[in-house]
């Protein structure tokens, strides 16, 4: 019997004048796993993330999620079948509060916003930030922002681009926590460069590299690559 996927892609490609960031990509997410998408600056993880997300179109290849193809949906469409995307850039309102900005992302689902805001920020640890603008956050507490504002779509898969980034060790602690015990309700597809963090959380990576699948497999298995250690991790 064949695995259950909940997110399915194959030949994925996109190029942009001659560079080919994604390269025939084959990827597939289980149920429920923690899965970390790697490789060097360049390698085209953004690109890939993007093209999951509906952000940019495939020109080649194809995309089912749920049993569903979306290869052609456009990125609000994805949302609301329960794909969230943070951005490795922020995308904040900055201007907004938290608590107005996590309140955006609940009633676009029609969510309870007096109830469903305080635990997203709880989550998050920014439960006693909830009336500061955005703006004045420090940009690691910026990235909390914007995963609380993805867990409270309710997404099926939730894509963290570089979620650590600016985060102090104590946060990085507490953000681990948050995402090991998301599982088995949403899927986790990350995106970091702090491989302690990859490490410790992923159940499987991929290893990407000039827009091709470098390698794939458990972090015991990626960290004994060869091929890895050559373009990426280091001997």
């Amino acid at each position: 019997m064949a695995a259950v996927t909940l997110l399915d892609a194959r030949g994925l490609v996109r190029h942009f004048d001659g560079l080919k960031a994604v390269d025939g990509v084959d990827f597939d997410l289980a149920p429920g796993e923690v899965h970390a998408l790697i490789g060097p600056n360049g390698a085209g993880k953004t690109t890939f993330v993007g093209l999951l997300s509906g952000r940019v179109a495939a020109q080649a290849g194809t995309i089912r999620f749920a049993g569903e193809d979306i290869t052609r949906l456009p990125a609000h469409r994805r949302v609301r079948r329960g794909i969230a995307y943070t951005f490795q850039i922020t995308s904040v309102y900055a201007r907004l509060s938290l608590a107005e900005n996590v309140g955006l992302a609940v009633q676009s689902r029609g969510g309870d916003r007096r109830r469903e805001v305080p635990e997203a920020l709880a989550r998050v640890g920014l439960e006693g930030e909830a009336g500061t603008l955005a703006g004045r956050l420090s940009y690691g507490h910026q990235r909390l922002l914007e995963v609380a504002m993805g867990l409270a779509l309710h997404p099926r898969l939730l894509i963290l681009d570089e979620p650590t980034q600016g985060l102090a060790e104590g946060e990085i602690a507490a953000f681990k926590e948050l995402v090991a015990g998301l599982a088995p309700a949403t899927t986790v597809l990350l995106i970091e460069h702090n491989m302690d963090v990859v490490m410790d959380l992923a159940q499987r990576i991929t290893v990407l590299n000039f827009g091709k699948v470098l390698a794939r497999g458990s972090p015991q298995e990626i960290r004994a690559d060869r091929a890895v250690q050559a373009a990426y991790l280091g001997d």
